[in-house]
């Protein structure tokens, strides 16, 4: 009965105990914990054996990672998952229904503009609770009291630092962009030093150059804010302060809105604060 009442009842509880555990997971658990926090609506609506071959792993092994957690078996560990949904229909299933009813009528154009408002609605709300307030103080007084700020990214990544690049720009906040087309990030990154800082931002499936180089970096005791989508994202694992960034999509197409809100907000803090300073 008392490990019964440990159990955690609901997915805040569950995450935590995750994290909590992390560093002593084994290695196979310790990915399939990466991918249940990565991909939360799949395990709740998955079977054990499409969860197993997504995640790269015997079903077996989601049977030891639930037992891990004290669970009796998958299934009551994915109760918590799908209990999540249900906390969560309230408020969508209402823009859900909105969203068919408003296709009525309407052009295929205008219902996948809808699709995707849906989806920047959830990403920039889910963003909203995840942050927590002193790992915001923490990231803008790292990031205000740097010399230069070195900015990572590759991939669908890339826009948010772009953005960033002209936005310190137009702030008058010394940056670097690692974008060389001369192949030298590297040996730019080099010159990053310890009254410097980095953010780094990726997401799985992450991007090789984005890990290399905020792990350079962070070998060189410059501090690293970076913005991913897990705990067990290597990039989190390199980061002085990081920031979880779960976005919503629209038949398979990720929304940056979330991450985009939360890139503006830290460039904006920076610049406030380095004017009262």
């Amino acid at each position: 009965m008392d490990n019964e009442a440990a159990l955690p009842r609901d997915f805040d509880a569950l995450r935590t105990m995750i994290l909590d555990r992390r560093e002593v997971l084994p290695k196979r658990l310790a990915q399939i914990a990466a991918y249940a926090l990565s991909n939360p609506d799949e395990i709740a609506f998955g079977t054990a054996a499409s969860i197993a071959q997504t995640a790269g792993v015997q079903p077996s092994t989601l049977i030891r990672f639930a037992q891990h957690l004290g669970f009796d078996g998958f299934t009551s560990l994915q109760a918590v998952f799908r209990e999540r949904l249900r906390e969560r229909q309230t408020s969508y299933e209402e823009r859900l229904s909105a969203l068919r009813g408003d296709t009525h009528g309407l052009s295929k154009n205008r219902t996948i503009l809808n699709g995707f408002l849906t989806a920047a609605t959830h990403s920039i709300e889910t963003i909203s609770h995840n942050v927590e307030e002193d790992v915001l103080e923490r990231a803008v007084d790292i990031l205000s009291g740097a010399e230069t700020i070195y900015l990572l990214a590759r991939r669908r990544s890339y826009p948010i630092t772009a953005y960033m690049a002209y936005a310190f720009g137009k702030l008058k906040i010394r940056n670097q962009l690692i974008e060389s087309t001369a192949g030298i990030d590297p040996e730019i990154i080099s010159f990053a030093g310890p009254r410097d800082a980095a953010i780094a931002i990726s997401f799985s499936p992450y991007a090789s150059a984005t890990i290399e180089h905020a792990a350079a970096l962070s070998a060189r005791n410059v501090p690293v804010v970076a913005i991913t989508d897990s705990a067990f994202s290597p990039l989190a694992q390199s980061a002085s302060v990081w920031f979880e960034a779960a976005e919503g999509d629209f038949s398979g197409f990720r929304s940056l809105s979330g991450t985009m809100a939360l890139a503006m907000a830290l460039t904006v803090s920076v610049a406030e604060k380095r004017r009262n300073t």
